[in-house]
């Protein structure tokens, strides 16, 4: 079946059946590259992550190779056709209900890695997709937030005291961050004027 192209061989023993168009063949979305690490037994395992969720979020553009896959286990980067899949540790269960919420917090923690877009630029976008929240997905994202490291914390709070969140909720997050450590983060005062509340400050430039 391979050889005769109605299966397209993906990686050992893994293949998938091309959809053909006028424009040629239509690759397998993410998604399906990386099902088997994404779902098992109808069980979420993990959820996209990475280049593929910026560009779904509208912080960049760029199409890339690389499959990025958030996991509750540490696990090694695999090859697939001319993908390569790599994995990051979640601290968080990861349920359908939270994905969309881990995604943001990821971008958030990648900020200084995103492609083709600023720190400024990501982080303006980022503004606008939390204050686009419910009150119930914002508790949700500082639910989840809590298991994310201190500078990930502090530049989440930031933006949602920015936004406009519910005080209560901004002192459950300040309450967990140390009151002296200070954060080095390239975001400019302009784009985000509550940074220094939250102890953030742009690294000296050279």
């Amino acid at each position: 079946m391979s050889k005769s192209g109605e299966i397209s061989k993906l990686s050992k023993g893994k293949f998938y059946k091309p959809r053909k168009t006028q424009f040629g063949e239509l690759k397998p979305s993410a998604y399906q590259i990386a099902k088997d690490y994404i779902e098992k037994d109808g069980k979420l395992i993990g959820y996209i992550t990475g280049y593929s969720a910026y560009n779904a979020l509208g912080l960049t553009t760029q199409i890339s190779s690389y499959i990025q896959i958030g996991t509750n286990q540490y696990r090694r980067s695999v090859k697939r056709e001319k993908y390569t899949i790599s994995f990051i540790k979640q601290p968080n269960h990861i349920t359908r209900k939270n994905v969309e919420i881990l995604r943001i917090l990821d971008a958030i923690r990648f900020i200084r890695e995103i492609p083709a877009t600023t720190p400024d630029e990501a982080c303006l976008r980022l503004k606008e997709i939390i204050r686009d929240l419910d009150n119930e997905q914002k508790e949700v994202l500082i639910r989840c937030l809590m298991k994310y490291t201190n500078y990930v914390r502090a530049l989440c709070g930031a933006m949602l005291e920015d936004v406009g969140c519910d005080g209560e909720l901004l002192a459950t997050i300040k309450n967990t961050l140390n009151g002296v450590t200070e954060y080095k983060l390239p975001i400019s005062e302009s784009v985000l004027p509550t940074k220094q509340k939250w102890r953030i400050y742009e690294p000296a430039r050279k």
